[in-house]
C-alpha cells in the first residue's frame, strides 16, 4: 500500500515538472520573439521639381541721390534778406529760394541806364555832324581832316551807346542773380545760408536732391559684374526689413583699384532715404534649379535637413545646401538627387531610420 502511494507521488511530480518546464520554455519563446515595429508618421513624399529660376546675385551699397544739384550765389558782397524753404522742402524749378539785398543794384542800374541815355544823345548830335560832312565832301567847304573828325566822332558815340548798353544788361543780370531760385524739381536736402549772411560769389547756398530720384549703389565683384545687363531687375531690403523693386540704370564701366569692385546704380520707387545702407539681390539671367517644399526643410542645430523615403518606408535624413526661395518653394543646390522621394511635411518630427507610412493619396 505504501509502495503504490509512493509510486503515485512520483509520478505527479515528475507530471508537474514536464508542465513547467513547457511553461517555460513557451515564456523564454515570447521573449525571445522581437516586438513589431510601428509607423512614426502617415508622409506624402514628393518628388523634386525642375524649375527655371532667375539667377540673383547678392549686393550691398548704400543709397545715394540719382543727381544732385548745388545753388550758389552767382553775385558777390549782398546780404542776405529772405530765406522762403528749408531743408526738407519739396520745390519747383524756377521757385524762389532766397533774395539778396536789392538796393545797392538797383541804384547801379539806374546809373547805367542815365548814361546810356547820355551816350544816345551824344551819338545823335554826333550822327548829325557826320551826314553834314558826307554831303559836303569833296567841296572844299569843310577840310578833309574835319570831315574825318566828324566820322569818328559818330563812330566813337555809337561805341559808347553799345558799351553803355552791355553794362546795362549786366547789371540787370546782376539784379536778377539777387534772386536765388530751384534750378529743377527736387528735394532741399542742405541749407548753408544764414538770414542777414553777406554771401560771397559761388558760395553754395542749398543743395538739393534733383527731381526726388534716389538709386542704389550696389557693388558687385568682378566675375557678377559680366552677368549684369541694364534694365535687370532688383530687389532692395531697407533696414526696416521694407523690400523696394528696382532696376539697373547704369553699369560702372571700370573697377575700383583698391578693391576690385564694381558699382551697379539700380533706380528706386520712393519710400528710401539717402544715406542708407541697404542689401539686395540683382537678377542675371535664369537657371534650372531642383526644388522641394519649403515645409519639408527641416533646419537642426544651423543646419539644413530633408527625409527621403528609402526601402522599406524607413526614412533617411539627407543634409543638403539650400539656395533661393520662391512661390513656397526652396532650392536644393546640393546633397539630393533628382528621383529622391521626399517628405513633404512633418519632417520635424521624423529621425534618420524612422518607419513611416505612405499616405493613400500619394501612392
Amino acid at each position: 500500500m505504501k509502495f503504490a502511494t509512493r509510486k503515485y507521488l512520483i509520478g505527479g511530480v515528475a507530471i508537474l515538472s514536464v508542465a513547467l518546464a513547457a511553461i517555460g520554455l513557451q515564456h523564454s519563446a515570447a521573449q525571445a520573439q522581437p516586438a513589431a515595429i510601428k509607423s512614426v508618421l502617415s508622409v506624402s513624399p514628393v518628388l523634386p521639381q525642375q524649375k527655371q529660376w532667375p539667377v540673383q546675385l547678392s549686393a550691398s551699397g548704400s543709397i545715394v541721390a540719382w543727381q544732385e544739384a548745388i545753388i550758389g550765389a552767382e553775385t558777390g558782397g549782398l546780404r542776405t534778406t529772405a530765406l522762403y524753404v528749408d531743408v526738407g522742402s519739396e520745390v519747383k524749378r524756377g521757385q524762389l529760394l532766397a533774395e539778396l539785398a536789392r538796393d545797392s543794384v538797383q541804384a547801379e542800374v539806374r546809373r547805367y541806364e542815365a548814361a546810356l541815355a547820355s551816350a544816345k544823345a551824344s551819338l545823335v548830335q554826333a550822327r548829325a555832324n557826320a551826314d553834314r560832312a558826307r554831303q559836303v565832301k569833296g567841296s572844299g567847304a569843310v577840310s578833309e581832316q574835319q570831315i574825318n573828325e566828324y566820322l569818328a566822332t559818330e563812330q566813337t558815340a555809337q561805341a559808347n551807346v553799345e558799351l553803355a548798353e552791355a553794362q546795362l544788361a549786366a547789371q540787370k543780370v546782376t539784379l536778377a542773380q539777387t534772386r536765388i531760385v530751384a534750378v529743377d524739381d527736387g528735394l532741399i536736402t542742405a541749407r548753408s545760408v544764414l538770414l542777414g549772411q553777406v554771401v560771397t560769389a559761388g558760395a553754395e547756398l542749398f543743395r538739393m536732391q534733383r527731381q526726388g530720384r534716389l538709386e542704389w549703389q550696389a557693388e558687385v565683384d568682378s566675375r557678377q559684374l559680366a552677368m549684369i545687363k541694364p534694365a535687370s531687375k532688383a530687389e532692395i531690403k531697407l533696414p526696416s526689413g521694407k523690400l523696394l523693386q528696382g532696376a539697373v540704370r547704369l553699369i560702372a564701366p571700370t573697377l575700383s583699384t583698391s578693391t576690385s569692385r564694381a558699382n551697379v546704380f539700380v533706380t528706386l520707387p520712393a519710400g528710401a532715404t539717402a544715406g542708407m545702407f541697404a542689401s539686395g539681390r540683382i537678377e542675371a539671367g535664369v537657371q534650372t534649379v531642383l526644388a522641394v517644399p519649403e515645409s519639408a526643410l527641416v533646419l537642426r542645430d544651423g543646419h539644413s535637413y530633408v527625409f527621403e523615403v528609402g526601402a522599406g518606408d524607413k526614412v533617411i535624413r539627407r543634409a543638403v545646401s539650400t539656395g533661393q526661395h520662391r512661390d513656397g518653394l526652396v532650392e536644393i543646390a546640393s546633397g539630393l538627387g533628382p528621383q529622391a522621394r521626399v517628405v513633404s511635411s512633418g519632417g520635424a518630427f521624423l529621425a534618420d531610420g524612422d518607419l513611416v507610412t505612405i499616405a493613400k493619396d500619394a501612392k
